[in-house]
């Protein structure tokens, strides 16, 4: 049986786009169909497989196609091959997914926004956990972007044309907190390019498990995707693996076996809080991909586990909340910072450890 082909890789090979990931999974699947097919020229020099897609699939960076070759996802005359793969004379070279090739289109659906602030150019919104960001495998409706789509679908400068309507950045389906969408072309490109220059400004809240050693700290390491699991990313001590990542976080509050966390981000990799704060031995409490979401620190009692266990169903996410986004207004040139207050479910799972720390007889 093959192996399961990510689903964010072939987003990601399908777009060319490094900031966006699909916070779906594809099921185990032994049939492939074919989304790209290329023959050979007779007279066809000898040529790496992932250089000759390249200037082939517009839009594709080279790196995603040999991305899409480690899972299996490049074959020639029938047979997966690896990026080194030489392409010779009359070779048919194609791109093989685990289900059909999925035209997007994107429906204005009226989902409801909790939007902070909206003005010509853009909109702020406080996302809820839960909500993925846009359509991917397994969620084609019911997105940000399908809600987006219809709260500006009267907007003369809106261009519902565009894959990616609106979206310059994403945070995580399970990740609650702040987002800024474009209204306009013009607002689109500056906004992307204040993300791609790193000059925004992005500060969340995280409850991690154990205590730090140091009250604040800079975490550097190249973070990619795990070679041992395709669906979670890694810290590569490597340079030539994955790329800079830059975390810096600084303590909040200790609450027992837990600790409330402050991080800026100086880059924006997938999953890179998650990633880093797992790295340091401090994964995000109740991360279900990265194992947060078993007993990591504390004790053996019975009671204590309970507790815990009650936790998790009080906020059944990892516990991240994006609560600071600051940016330049596209037009005015306005430096715009906003907050977002902790939702619910972590304002809660925060009281109910401060009750932990104040009766130490659980």
């Amino acid at each position: 049986m093959k192996e399961s082909i990510d689903e964010n890789i072939i987003d990601d090979f399908l777009s060319g786009d490094e900031l966006f990931e699909d916070e779906t999974t594809s099921e185990n699947s032994d049939e492939l169909f074919e989304h790209y097919r290329f023959v050979s020229d007779k007279g066809q020099g000898q040529i790496r497989v992932d250089k000759f897609l390249s200037t082939r699939i517009v839009g594709v960076s080279r790196n995603r196609i040999q991305q899409a070759a480690e899972v299996g996802c490049i074959q020639v005359n029938d047979v997966s091959v690896k990026s080194n793969y030489k392409v010779k004379p009359n070779d048919v070279v194609t791109v093989m997914m685990d289900r059909p090739r999925h035209e997007f289109e994107i429906i204005a659906e009226d989902i409801p926004l909790d939007i902070v602030y909206e003005d010509d150019d853009v909109m702020v919104i406080n996302k809820p956990p839960g909500l993925v960001v846009h359509p991917g495998f397994g969620n084609y409706k019911g997105t940000l972007v399908n809600a987006i789509a219809y709260h500006l679908k009267d907007t003369e400068a809106f261009d519902a044309s565009d894959p990616r309507p609106g979206i310059v950045h994403r945070i995580d389906k399970d990740t609650s907190g702040l987002l800024v969408a474009a209204k306009n072309p013009y607002a689109k490109a500056h906004l992307s390019a204040q993300f791609y220059e790193k000059t925004t400004q992005r500060e969340y809240l995280a409850l991690v498990w154990g205590q730090m050693a140091e009250d604040e700290g800079r975490i550097e390491g190249n973070i990619g995707r795990s070679l041992k699991n395709r669906m979670q990313m890694t810290v590569f001590e490597d340079e030539e693996y994955g790329k800079e990542a830059v975390t810096n976080y600084k303590v909040v509050e200790k609450l027992g076996y837990v600790t409330l966390v402050r991080c800026s981000l100086e880059t924006g990799r997938t999953h890179q809080i998650r990633v880093h704060m797992k790295h340091i031995g401090h994964t995000l409490f109740n991360d279900e991909r990265y194992g947060g979401n078993e007993i990591l620190k504390g004790t053996h009692f019975s009671k204590y586990k309970q507790f815990v266990q009650n936790c998790f169903a009080i906020c059944p996410r990892q516990a991240l909340h994006a609560r600071t986004l600051g940016f330049v207004q596209p037009r005015t040139g306005e430096h715009l910072l906003f907050e977002a207050p902790l939702p619910a479910d972590m304002t809660g799972l925060i009281e109910k450890w401060r009750g932990y720390i104040s009766n130490r007889e659980i």
